[in-house]
């Protein structure tokens, strides 16, 4: 099935900082503003079954709620432990006031 972009969102209900859950094609993502850039990972720590958005957000890492872990949102990175392994990303476009993000499998509404 080809990759499909589906809109997450408007641009003015997420400021710079912010960062939300959203679910496409049955997978937790998480969409964060990093200084007006729009970024998409998996929102599910790699270490634990842990909801990322539910974390905080400092510039660019997001803090596992869990244990601590750290991820880079621009590029999935794990950058501190106990998480080893990176998050997927997914590419963002805007495309007017729309954010979309491009899912594997996913289905435009």
């Amino acid at each position: 099935m080809a990759d499909h972009l589906v809109k997450v969102g408007n641009v003015g209900e997420l400021a710079p900082g912010k960062m939300m859950q959203v679910i496409v094609a049955e997978r937790r993502i998480l969409l964060a503003n990093v200084d007006g850039r729009y970024y998409a990972v998996d929102d599910t720590c790699t270490h634990e079954d842990a909801s990322l958005s539910t974390g905080s957000l400092r510039g660019a890492l997001v803090k596992c709620p869990l244990h601590g872990s750290r991820f880079d949102v621009r590029t999935g990175r794990a950058t501190e432990e106990p998480a080893e392994v990176d998050l997927k990303t997914y590419a963002v476009l805007l495309e007017g006031d729309s954010i979309l993000i491009e899912v594997p499998g996913s289905k435009n509404p």
